[in-house]
């Protein structure tokens, strides 16, 4: 609940009680400077009744009455505002290659860490999502089905690194994968984002089927090629020990963009660790969730209890002036 003013600008009025506080004083002195005796000896050890240290409370009780007079003019309401979200979320599957060319480091620090980098940063940008992860090397298998749960799918990306799978680059097979994974969504979105630096070299299921399959269950494919212009050098673990190999930047593009041109999808070509950052930034704003906020606000008039109070202090101020602190001439 919070309180708000209908009319805040008389609020302002209130400060003219300043002057009106000020005038008292100031009258209040020019009497006493004014009133003459001849001795006030008599005086002197005389105690002072109640009556004399209450003789300012009528105006103190004017002075209130005043203040809330003013705020009943600003109108004081609560507020209670609800909001009923409606949300018709998106069914992404990331499939990200985890092949040893994702090893080099063309980006920073390699291909695969700055791609696991950029696709959690995608998935903290879309809380109403559901979000698979499917990882293909020479085979593929689902690392994360879809969810919502994005705490327990980051914690799974954060795991994926290169061994986890034989060596190889199965692009038709992991798509494969991703689109079995979303067949039976009920979403009317869903959407495939492969990764990958490669051409096509294992698995039993050519790219191109495998987009076709995704066509068939209107499941757009955005492909993104990483893999600067030019040759960059990997670190591998060997039985032999750690092996620097060099890596082609060349891989087969023409396929990628086949890929998303049969799925009404993208292809992309990421060079470097910032064009790949950009790249998820356009794939983000393309594909938007639906979110329909019904926002119904409750307002209730608070005026009364200050108008009623004004109204009993100023007849308690009356009372007192003709009563018990009556001023006689």
């Amino acid at each position: 609940m919070e309180i708000v003013y209908a009319n805040p600008a008389y609020l302002f009025l209130l400060l003219l009680l300043i002057p009106l506080i000020g005038w008292y004083i100031y009258k209040l002195r020019k009497m006493q400077a004014t009133f003459k005796m001849s001795s006030s000896f008599a005086f002197e050890k005389a105690p002072s009744s109640i009556r004399v240290y209450m003789r300012h409370l009528p105006f103190a009780l004017r002075i209130i009455a005043l203040a809330l007079l003013i705020i009943v003019l600003a109108r004081p309401q609560s507020v209670n505002t609800s909001d009923t979200s409606n949300s018709e979320g998106i069914d992404i599957v990331m499939a990200l290659d985890v092949s040893s060319t994702m090893l080099a480091q063309d980006f920073s620090p390699t291909r695969l860490e700055a791609s696991k980098k950029v696709a959690a940063e995608f998935i903290n940008d879309r809380p109403n999502d559901r979000i698979g992860l499917v990882i293909f090397g020479s085979e593929s298998f689902t690392q994360c089905p879809l969810t919502t749960d994005h705490r327990i799918l980051l914690n799974l990306l954060n795991e994926v690194k290169f061994g986890l799978i034989e060596d190889g680059t199965a692009i038709g097979l992991g798509l494969a994968n991703a689109v079995n994974r979303l067949k039976d969504s009920k979403s009317k979105s869903r959407v495939v984002i492969l990764l990958t630096d490669g051409s096509n070299n294992s698995g039993q299921i050519a790219p191109l089927t495998a987009a076709e399959l995704a066509a068939s269950y209107n499941i757009r494919v955005y492909t993104i090629g990483v893999g600067s212009r030019g040759n960059s050098t990997a670190s591998i673990m060997t039985p032999y020990g750690m092996q620097s190999v060099t890596v082609s930047g060349e891989f087969d593009e023409r396929t990628l963009t086949e890929i998303a041109s049969i799925t009404q999808g993208t292809y992309f070509r990421a060079t470097d660790n910032t064009s790949l950052m950009e790249i998820y930034d356009e794939i983000d704003q393309m594909e938007k969730s639906h979110i329909s906020v019904n926002t119904v606000t409750r307002r209730k008039e608070l005026y009364m209890p200050f108008a009623l109070l004004a109204l009993a202090l100023v007849g308690f101020e009356l009372i007192l002036r003709r009563t018990w602190l009556r001023n006689i001439p």
